[in-house]
Parts: C-alpha cells; sequence; structure tokens
C-alpha cells in the first residue's frame, strides 16, 4: 500500500501545488469512499482526500450534495508526486475504477453528484485528459459521458468521510461494493494488490 498522509482539508483551487514539487488531481467516479480507496493504493500518491466540486453552493455538506440541488459531485483531490507517478497513470486507473458511460450514477447510487467528472488544475491537465478520454472510449462499447471541466474549488468532505473504507472495512457497503472492486482491480493490475 502505498503511504500518504491526510492532511491539507481546506478548499484547493485554481492550479495550486504544495511546496514539495506535488501537483493535484480532482475526480469524481461515483460514490467517493470507493474512488478514494482505489487512488490510495498507488505508489507516489501522498494523499486522498474526498469532498466536492463541480457546483454552485459553498460550503456544501453531504446532506446537501445528496439532495442534489448542489450542483456538485462526490469527488476525491489527489495529490502526488510526478517524479513516481504521472497524472496520465492517474487518468488510466480513472477510466477503470469506475464506468464512465453511465451518466449520473455509478451501480445502485443514482443522481448527480455520482457523475464520472475530471475537474482539470490546468491547461496541461485538460489536454492529457482530452487526450486519455478518447483512448478510454477504446475500451468501452457505450460513449463515455465524463465531464471535463475545470476545477474552480474542492470543498473538503466532513471528517467521517475520509479515509472511509481503512476505518470502514466491516461495513456493508464496503465490503460488498469496495472490496469487490479493489479486488478486480489488484487482479487486472491496475492497483498493486495489497
Amino acid at each position: 500500500m502505498a503511504a500518504f498522509e491526510r492532511t491539507g482539508r481546506y478548499p484547493y483551487s485554481g492550479s495550486q501545488m504544495n511546496a514539495d514539487t506535488t501537483e493535484l488531481a480532482t475526480f469524481g467516479g461515483g460514490c467517493f469512499w470507493c474512488i478514494e480507496a482505489v487512488f490510495e493504493r498507488l505508489d507516489g500518491v501522498k494523499s486522498v482526500v474526498s469532498g466536492y466540486a463541480g457546483g454552485r453552493t459553498p460550503n456544501p455538506g453531504y446532506r446537501q450534495v445528496c439532495g442534489g440541488a448542489t450542483g456538485h459531485a462526490e469527488v476525491v483531490q489527489v495529490e502526488f508526486d510526478p517524479r513516481r507517478i504521472s497524472y496520465e497513470r492517474l487518468l488510466g486507473v480513472f477510466w477503470r475504477a469506475h464506468d464512465p458511460t453511465t451518466p449520473n450514477r455509478q451501480g445502485a447510487d443514482v443522481g448527480t453528484q455520482y457523475r464520472s467528472i475530471i475537474l482539470y488544475h490546468d491547461e496541461t491537465q485538460k489536454a492529457a485528459a482530452e487526450q486519455s478520454k478518447t483512448e478510454a472510449q477504446k475500451m468501452f462499447r457505450d460513449s463515455i459521458v465524463t465531464e471535463i471541466v475545470p476545477l474552480t474549488v474542492f470543498y473538503p468532505a466532513e471528517d467521517y468521510h475520509q479515509g472511509y473504507f481503512d476505518d470502514n472495512r466491516g461495513a456493508p457497503y464496503c465490503s460488498l461494493v469496495i472490496q469487490p472492486k479493489l479486488e478486480k482491480l489488484e487482479e487486472s493490475g491496475i492497483i498493486p494488490s495489497t
């Protein structure tokens, strides 16, 4: 398992980076508990913070986002060391960690908050995301519906959402949804075995 810290739980916007040359990537692919558990396992990832982005309501809470009126998606913000893992590699994992062809849902999770979305931090990420989407389309019969939009602000989710899988492995959602997803990605060599 990759070493990472859950630090810096404050809104990131634009192309802000940590002074030690880490970069940020922001992705939404269904429930943030699932996607967080995937990215935490990658070597070169320093931290993964679950949160909300892509909407219009400032400082939203979980219940507001689940209500669907905020416009926000459940997302993760990944802080990574580009010397150890590239943004392109993160994109490759993103496409395989969820179904980007289903609008506003992942499995039983339904609503705009579960949409597939890439929130780019700069024009370089935008170009990489668009190219990656074109390449990823070859893996899917149905059209990819993933939004590629600029990140304006990221709001960290409440503390109990952070590290949810690792802290709640016995919970039904973790054992029935997240664990099988991780096992499938491990078997495919997309993420390292734990």
